[in-house]
């Protein structure tokens, strides 16, 4: 997966915006306002995503290319090497649950004006 696979990829999903609050370099992928994914510009070879905290460990003793988030909180979070180890599906399940963390935490009224719009 390349950053614009990526991109289109996270900008399918429902109420998503990008970004670069962090300067030029760090893509930023947000639901409602609430970061789910970020990734570099430039080096292009790896995402941060949420993640359950239970499962992150799962996830980083599994695979070696999931590491404990850099720069973000270690236990929600968790940086993912783009080298070609893990499958399409593998990414974007990642992905999906990132987003799924970020929804789940925002306020029911912000979860229904979602629902309401994808109808």
């Amino acid at each position: 997966m390349n950053i614009e696979e990526l991109r289109e990829y996270c900008l399918q999903k429902p109420a998503v915006t990008e970004g670069l609050p962090f300067g030029e370099d760090t893509l930023v992928f947000k639901v409602a306002g609430k970061m789910f994914l970020l990734t570099s510009i430039s080096q292009g070879n790896s995402f941060n995503v949420k993640c359950d905290p239970e499962l992150a460990i799962e996830l980083r003793e599994k695979y070696p290319e999931v590491q404990p988030g850099y720069h973000m909180n270690k236990k929600m979070w968790n940086t993912v090497a783009l080298d070609g180890a893990l499958t399409t599906r593998q990414l974007h399940g990642m992905i999906d649950h990132s987003y799924d963390e970020v929804v789940k935490g925002l306020p029911k009224k912000v979860r229904e004006e979602m629902a309401n719009e994808e109808q």
